[in-house]
């Protein structure tokens, strides 16, 4: 959350563009890491992201707080576009396509290389998984959204988003294991 979030929301819904450009500025990292996560590819990503955007900045003035972050709708309108996507492509990308320098950090070359390989894991592993259960673990562990977030970006109760993840973090550790037993 920005300082001062709710005055720049309340300045973007009256149209200022320059008050919607800082929200922008904030979240547009996020959201195209959430988005890139699911699609596969960062062309792909970037557009959908700024479809996010722009739906976001078309529709800015029918945003209601709801006792939820801003954010929240931000991710409800990425995930919506993502599903979108998927509906009009039929096409389904690989996550193993993703380069982990848009998600990872730069440090020593080392460190990098033991990421990407336990990255490479982690990835083929949640791509087995359901695409609620992606979901919830990408916004969980990789955006690092509350569970009360998540929720309202997938609409749907807290209990039942900490059942989803509950459920989806036992089929990765499993999925995970059946990868690490296959590796060596």
């Amino acid at each position: 959350m920005i300082d001062g979030e709710e005055k720049l929301i309340a300045r973007a819904i009256r149209g200022e563009s320059s008050a919607f450009g800082t929200l922008y500025d904030h979240y547009q990292p996020k959201i195209y890491r959430f988005v890139v996560l699911r699609v596969g590819r960062s062309e792909e990503a970037e557009d959908i992201t700024h479809h996010v955007f722009l739906n976001a900045w078309l529709h800015i003035r029918t945003y209601e707080n709801l006792g939820f972050p801003f954010s929240s709708w931000l991710y409800r309108i990425a995930r919506n576009s993502v599903i979108d996507h998927y509906r009009t492509k039929r096409e389904h990308v690989s996550i193993d396509a993703i380069d982990p320098d848009v998600v990872a950090h730069p440090d020593d070359l080392e460190a990098r290389t033991d990421r990407a390989i336990e990255g490479a894991l982690v990835r083929a592993a949640l791509a087995t998984l359901k695409e609620e259960h992606q979901e919830v673990i990408i916004m969980r562990f990789v955006e690092e959204l509350s569970i009360k977030e998540v929720a309202a970006a997938v609409e749907k109760t807290e209990g039942a988003i900490k059942l989803l993840q509950h459920r989806a973090i036992k089929e990765l550790k499993k999925k995970l294991g059946e990868r690490t037993k296959a590796k060596k």
